[in-house]
């Protein structure tokens, strides 16, 4: 049985950090793969980062290249977002997702290429 539970989001002010945790349990490591979303009130839920858990490549959006970084301990399970240089705009409830039999090629970002979700996170960032 897989699942995923996230932990760590709160409130921050502009510029501030947060960091994210997903505990994944019960993947095949040498096949799956996680992903990090984000849904704000009214929008669509967007694609953040992801991650394999084996190899060293990972995947951003635009929006948030260069101030979000994805990490992993495999010894733990847990996937980790860490968030820099937070903006209002990253307000959002953030999920973590994991695709149990990655594709090749992987559409890293497409929400139907995972199969397990957790119950998401908030994270509010202040003006």
């Amino acid at each position: 049985q897989v699942q995923v539970v996230e932990s760590g989001g709160g409130l921050v002010q502009a510029g501030g950090s947060l960091r994210l945790s997903c505990a994944a349990s019960g993947l095949n490591f040498f096949s799956s793969a996680m992903g990090w979303f984000r849904q704000a009130p009214g929008k669509e839920r967007e694609f953040v980062g992801a991650i394999r858990w084996i190899g060293d490549s990972t995947y951003y959006a635009d929006s948030v290249k260069g101030r979000f970084t994805i990490s992993r301990d495999s010894a733990k399970s847990t996937v980790y977002l860490q968030m820099n240089s937070l903006k209002p705009e990253d307000t959002a409830v953030y999920y973590c997702a994991a695709d149990t039999s990655v594709s090749w090629p992987w559409r890293y970002g497409l929400r139907t290429e995972y199969d397990y979700w957790g119950q998401g996170t908030q994270v509010t960032v202040s003006s």
